[in-house]
C-alpha cells in the first residue's frame, strides 16, 4: 500500500525531472524507507545529489509522513 502511494508522488515528481531530461525509479520500498534511483540526465547531473535531498526527498517526505527516509541507489 505505501509503495504505490510512493509511485503517485514519485508521477508529480517526474514531472519536474523529465522537464531537465532525468526520470525517476522507485527501486525499493523496505520498513518505511525509499530506495530510488535518479536516471537520464539526472543520473549523471552532478546536481543530483541536491535534487534527490531538495526535490524528491523534501516531497516525498511533506506527502506520505509514513516514509522515514529516502535513499538513492
Amino acid at each position: 500500500m505505501l509503495e504505490r502511494k510512493v509511485e503517485e508522488v514519485l508521477e508529480k515528481i517526474r514531472v519536474g525531472l523529465k522537464a531537465e531530461g532525468g526520470d525517476i525509479e522507485l527501486v525499493e520500498v523496505k520498513d518505511g524507507d525509499v530506495y530510488v534511483r535518479l536516471t537520464g540526465a539526472c543520473g549523471t547531473c552532478p546536481m543530483s545529489s541536491m535534487t534527490m535531498k531538495n526535490f524528491v526527498e523534501s516531497t516525498l517526505l511533506k506527502e506520505l509522513p509514513e516514509v522515514r527516509s529516502v535513499k538513492a541507489v
